[in-house]
């Protein structure tokens, strides 16, 4: 399978498997369906919370709130990066009969997905797909949190152009993150450099993989990941004192732990989002028809850990987190 293709089969997977589970596998899964009354109930299940996800819930909620004034009642709930936890939060949305679910993170999608055929499922910060044709078809639509990979490797390349070992850190139980590790892998692998993986299971074995990381690596490479981000404190803590520059994948992850990064703003991209429920709240669109959006990428730099490791931006175009 292309990786472009990955995200569109793991979609289709997941309602090839809710026609399993409804009922015989020939029965198509009927439309998804929205409250016809003008009063409505969100449910919003985020995986877990850091600043990443919380400005894409608020900018969600922000857009719905401007364009369905005094319409909309919004049961956000975070499930502190605990997967059973996030399925309890989707089931109760279910058995509550929601008009909408916004799924926050990628596990959330696929929890979601396996779910319900019926209820729409938005998503925000999930796997990106090359030259994928826009729509996913069925319950699910949304938006996607993914800067260009080509060109995260290449500010890799820019930044250090002398290195010549990338330790690529991630969590291994967070599929978009295998995704990215393994696009931009390809990417500086033709450029010449080695690249290493270093997978962790969770937060309680990051230490002890980061610390191997940075012994055998001229540079670390972070992707989108929500156990990086929730504890970008340790990789500071170990990857600046001994003087291994990390590139990361989000602006959050970049505040944190990283020398720069080619993010894109969480609130904007979850303010598409909400446009998107707008819309198929109040009937003007069909879920199962809206393409999945994305948002602009920019180049940031990390002022204080720049310093500290004696960086400056290799070009114009660079802003600061």
């Amino acid at each position: 399978m292309t990786k472009r293709f990955r995200l569109a089969a793991l979609l289709l997977a997941a309602s090839f498997l809710l026609t399993a589970c409804g009922g015989s596998k020939t029965d198509a899964p009927s439309a998804p369906t929205v409250n016809s009354d003008g009063d409505y109930t969100v449910g919003i299940c985020q995986l877990v919370q850091h600043v990443a996800h919380d400005d894409a819930t608020q900018g969600f909620k922000d857009a719905l709130n401007k364009l369905l004034p005094n319409q909309v009642t919004f049961i956000s709930k975070v499930a502190s990066n605990d997967i059973s936890a996030c399925s309890g939060i989707v089931n109760q949305f279910i058995s509550e009969e929601v008009d909408l679910i916004l799924a926050n993170a990628t596990p959330a999608l696929q929890i979601a997905s396996t779910a319900t055929a019926e209820i729409p499922i938005l998503y925000g910060a999930a796997l990106g797909i090359k030259d994928f044709s826009g729509t996913v078809g069925g319950n699910i639509s949304g938006t996607s949190d993914l800067a260009p990979l080509d060109q995260q490797a290449a500010m890799i390349a820019e930044w250090f152009p002398e290195a010549e070992t990338v330790g690529m850190l991630y969590c291994s139980a967070e599929a978009n993150s295998e995704y990215q590790i393994a696009v931009v892998s390809e990417e500086l692998e033709s450029m010449g450099y080695t690249c290493k993986d270093f997978a962790f299971t969770d937060s309680n074995d990051l230490t002890l993989v980061l610390q191997g990381a940075v012994e055998v690596c001229d540079v670390l490479f972070v992707p989108t990941d929500n156990t990086v981000a929730s504890n970008s404190s340790i990789i500071d803590n170990i990857c600046r004192p001994v003087g291994v520059p990390v590139i990361g994948g989000d602006a959050g992850i970049c505040a944190g732990c990283t020398v720069a990064t080619l993010c894109i703003s969480y609130y904007d991209l979850g303010y598409a989002t909400g446009e998107m429920a707008a819309k198929i709240l109040s009937g003007e669109a069909s879920v199962s028809e809206l393409p999945i959006a994305y948002a602009d990428a920019s180049r940031v730099y990390n002022p204080a850990i720049c310093a500290d490791l004696g960086l400056t931006p290799p070009a114009d175009g660079y802003g600061t987190v």
